[in-house]
């Protein structure tokens, strides 16, 4: 048993996103932990040099609420008593082994990064793109290539939730209204060349089913020089339409922007158009005898509400010519070593956030949270709730906790060292965090002397090694 009025209970945290921030922070402030009942010593590690996961790598960089975002991630990992150490990938540079013998327990928050499958006949041809993909992409992910194929003068854009609205807002916005966020000057330079001139994005089910946000469904109609489309007959509602409309007050919100839209014509002769389409179930990604195996174009199944909001079949058939497909349809968790995975829901199998073995058991010390827990459903606020659960599991087993073998907090760090791993620390972040800041006031600086003045907050360093490299520059 583990005697943790001796000394902390030492928790490994491994995946500094969202959730792995919020299960370390709910840790610290547990009533447990606030009224002296047990003391913790925390450990917070990523796969990449920075923090912040998903608001960092997988987040359109023009949302307006991020900043509020990483502003309160970054208040919880300033305050200390939370210790950050980055560039350090589980089952490469540390196994399960090693967290168990350093760790009393281990909380496993590596979120969904992975695109899920579309599995229709053309999926796989040149031009069709997973959307999480681009995503990366133009976040400047450390891990993904610099260069991304924008070639195509009308693409389509498969889902309704908040990363096709996120994608299909990427590829029509023009580039230099995306200057002002923190976009790699590959990814502008990239965007600055693209042809488009239309993007479609296409939803299984009606206006009332979508699983886009408010916020984001109004963001599209802030891109300058962008016209939206919309089609009458794509508006069809039923009664669990209605029922929703009535009830649901986003729901209703989303409705009403889209009918305000349609009915306001948003034709201006922009050089771009943004096509929002319903009741479309793509079946076949095709190409043409002019171009073999590259996509041509986007066949579908034009549906019908079934009075449930669910949808079926009309056995009619839609061809839209397009040059790149988006698959923007759900992420996919990736597989852990040493631990079990639902392939088909692509998360870690637990019990309330107790990873479970291959018979179903609780695994003794081993816990998950966030994506990788239930799958990725819900907005970034809904991970808190994933996270109590899971810090409420641990907290009531922790006197059954298996003692680590070293619990000395230096003995992971001497191990890093001993193992060759270029890690990165807190103070690190807070140097290249403060370099991307000066590559922001060097642009804004420079764009004022050329009469165009666009103000940059930072400018993303997108190199792995040159991010390990300022962040290290004054490790011993």
């Amino acid at each position: 048993m583990t005697n943790v009025s001796a000394r902390p209970l030492r928790v490994a945290v491994i995946g500094a996103g969202p959730a792995g921030v919020y299960a370390a922070d709910i840790l610290t402030k547990s009533n447990e932990v606030k009224d002296g009942d047990v003391e913790v010593s925390i450990d917070l590690f990523d796969q990449y040099p920075a923090p912040y996961g998903l608001i960092r790598y997988g987040v359109a960089p023009d949302h307006p609420r991020i900043k509020g975002i990483v502003n309160a991630l970054h208040k919880v990992l300033d305050r200390g008593d939370i210790r950050f150490i980055g560039n350090v990938t589980y089952g490469r540079d540390l196994t399960l082994s090693d967290f168990r013998h350093l760790y009393d327990a281990v909380i496993f928050a590596t979120g969904a990064i992975k695109d899920a499958r579309l599995d229709i006949p053309g999926a796989d041809l040149e031009g069709s793109f997973g959307g999480a993909d681009f995503v990366s992409w133009y976040d400047g992910h450390p891990d993904v290539p610099r260069d991304w194929p924008l070639d195509a003068k009308e693409v389509a854009v498969l889902g309704n939730g908040n990363v096709a609205l996120d994608v299909a807002r990427m590829l029509s916005k023009h580039a230099d209204d995306l200057l002002v966020t923190e976009i790699p000057d590959n990814v502008y330079q990239a965007l600055k060349r693209s042809p488009v001139t239309d993007v479609h994005v296409f939803g299984r089910r009606g206006p009332a089913q979508v699983k886009f946000t408010p916020l984001e469904l109004r963001e599209l109609s802030h891109s300058r020089d962008v016209d939206i489309v919309l089609y009458p007959e794509d508006f069809e509602f039923d009664e669990a339409s209605d029922e929703a409309i009535r009830t649901n007050n986003q729901v209703k919100t989303m409705v009403n922007t889209l009918a305000n839209w349609m009915a306001e014509d948003q034709d201006t002769g922009a050089s771009r158009r943004l096509h929002l389409h319903f009741l479309h179930s793509p079946v076949e990604i095709y190409d043409s005898p002019e171009t073999p195996g590259r996509v041509a174009g986007i066949r579908f199944e034009r549906m019908e509400l079934d009075g449930t909001g669910n949808v079926r079949g009309t056995g009619e058939y839609e061809d839209y010519p397009v040059q790149a497909v988006y698959r923007a349809i759900g992420y996919h968790g990736s597989e852990l070593a040493e631990l079990e995975y639902d392939v088909h829901r692509g998360i870690i199998p637990n019990d309330g956030g107790r990873v479970l073995d291959a018979e179903g058991k609780p695994v003794p010390g081993v816990y998950t949270t966030g994506w990788i827990k239930r799958g990725p459903v819900g907005l970034i606020g809904h991970t808190k709730g994933d996270a109590l659960e899971t810090i409420g599991c641990l907290l009531e087993d922790r006197d059954s906790l298996e003692p680590a073998d070293n619990p000395d907090e230096h003995a992971i760090i001497a191990l890093l060292e001993e193992r060759g791993v270029e890690y990165t620390t807190w103070e690190g972040w807070n140097e290249l965090d403060a370099h991307e800041r000066a590559l922001g006031e060097k642009f804004t600086a420079e764009s004022a002397e050329r009469g165009t003045t666009v103000q940059r907050e930072r400018v993303k360093v997108v190199p792995r090694e040159e991010m390990v490299r300022i962040s290290r520059k004054n490790a011993g």
